[in-house]
């Protein structure tokens, strides 16, 4: 199998998105609604930042065999700006809607369940497909990573409908939240040079070829859930071509900012 730029900047896609999303839903450990959800946020968020990891440590042998550079998993993560991080614009919103006023307003887990939902359902179609990549470290990966991803599915899901089919306020928080995010769900299924290299080398799916099993994925739960999916949008935001929005510098400033005082310390 040959290595080409798009194969090492499609792996790094995969790892940067979850670990922005790992390090978001973090930000619940310790401010859970209650113990049991605390503690389920920062499982997930451990699975996700450990997928991160064995992407990196992959991404790092890639770039070895193109260009000689040397580069571990820390180098990704804490090292490089904004721009070059290529996660999906979706994982790096804050976990409130647009219109909460500031940024330290009070989190809304009707944000964090839609989020975990769309996502996790985009990556159990996709890391199953991956099982079958003719990179046999990614195909690894991926069959780890499904098994952790179904839970996170399962988990999304089953709130979801307990959010959706609640009370009245439940109900409109994640119809808000869901009108709020689904938008940006389009970014996952726009091919671009990326993804046509990948998919011609049989490394990866193009993802909008798994759009309508994840639409019916997505319709399915819900209906059960008394929600209403929302009209498709034109815009498609283009985080994963390093545009991102306002809040990626604020997440990236938390996330780094040990590594960067101190590069090259352990502990």
């Amino acid at each position: 199998m040959d290595i080409t730029p798009q194969h090492l900047s499609y792996v790094l896609r995969l790892a940067d998105t979850a670990l922005i999303l790992g390090q978001r839903n973090a930000e619940w450990c310790g401010h859970g609604p209650i113990l049991e959800e605390d503690i389920a946020l920062a499982n997930m968020s451990l699975d996700l930042i450990g997928q991160a990891r064995l992407l990196y440590t992959h991404a790092a042998t890639l770039e070895h065999s193109l260009a000689g550079v040397q580069r571990t998993e820390d180098d990704y993560a804490y090292f490089r700006t904004e721009r070059e991080f290529a996660n999906y614009t979706l994982v790096e919103l804050p976990h409130y809607g647009p219109l909460a006023g500031t940024a330290h307003a009070d989190k809304d887990y009707a944000v964090t369940i839609v989020r975990n939902f769309l996502y996790s359902t985009l990556m159990a179609h996709l890391w199953t497909a991956l099982t079958a990549s003719a990179d046999e470290q990614l195909a690894a990966i991926a069959a780890k990573s499904i098994k952790e991803v179904r839970y996170h599915v399962h988990h999304a899901s089953e709130w979801l409908i307990r959010l959706g089919d609640g009370t009245d306020e439940s109900h409109r928080r994640a119809q808000n939240a869901l009108d709020y995010l689904m938008p940006y769900t389009r970014e996952f299924f726009s091919t671009d040079a990326v993804e046509d290299s990948i998919a011609a080398a049989g490394v990866g799916p193009k993802t909008v070829d798994l759009e309508n099993a994840w639409l019916e994925h997505i319709r399915a739960t819900l209906a059960e859930a008394t929600l209403t999916l929302p009209e498709p949008v034109k815009h498609i935001t283009t985080g994963k071509h390093g545009e991102h929005s306002e809040h990626m510098g604020y997440v990236l400033a938390e996330m780094q900012s040990l590594a960067r005082q101190h590069p090259g310390a352990s502990w």
